[in-house]
């Protein structure tokens, strides 16, 4: 019988960007963890820094998500007293934006440092144009293949 030849996981720049990437997104998660709050909501706390206040509609379409899953963040970071949610007026009761709150806005800087922290933990060992062509090269990937999804786990 012909063995096939089966190549090394090891080989496969698939791998190492799993591996780099399941490393670095759990010592994230575990920072932002310590503040209370898991990955994805820290996303949408990042997203809702810069616009708020939002629609849930344009919060999941910006994020690249679902509005089923951004309602149930969102609810989340309502229970946290990290965000707001405020009924429309009376004409139409159904439309719905979402802001954050004192505490929500004053802890957004906080998670964007350990944001910091950790691609420093991470990344500091690379040269600056190292950084930089690492960071490009994963954008062209991301643009050539159309992902729009942000990544939130």
């Amino acid at each position: 019988m012909k063995r096939l030849r089966v190549s090394p996981l090891e080989t496969h720049i698939g791998y190492w960007l799993r591996f780099a990437s399941n490393h670095v997104s759990q010592a994230f998660s575990r920072k932002v963890e310590s503040c209370g709050v898991t990955v994805a909501e820290w996303v949408v706390l990042r997203a809702l820094f810069e616009r708020s206040p939002l629609a849930p509609s344009e919060l999941a379409d910006a994020l690249g998500t679902t509005r089923g899953a951004i309602s149930k963040l969102v609810d989340r970071l309502v229970e946290k007293s990290l965000a707001t949610k405020t009924a429309g007026e009376e004409k139409d009761r159904r439309f719905q934006s979402v802001a954050l709150t004192p505490k929500g806005r004053a802890l957004v800087p906080k998670l964007a440092a350990l944001a910091d922290q950790n691609d420093k933990e991470f990344f500091g060992s690379l040269r600056a144009s190292e950084r930089v062509m690492l960071t490009e090269l994963m954008k062209r990937i991301v643009r050539k293949h159309g992902a729009k999804v942000v990544p939130m786990d």
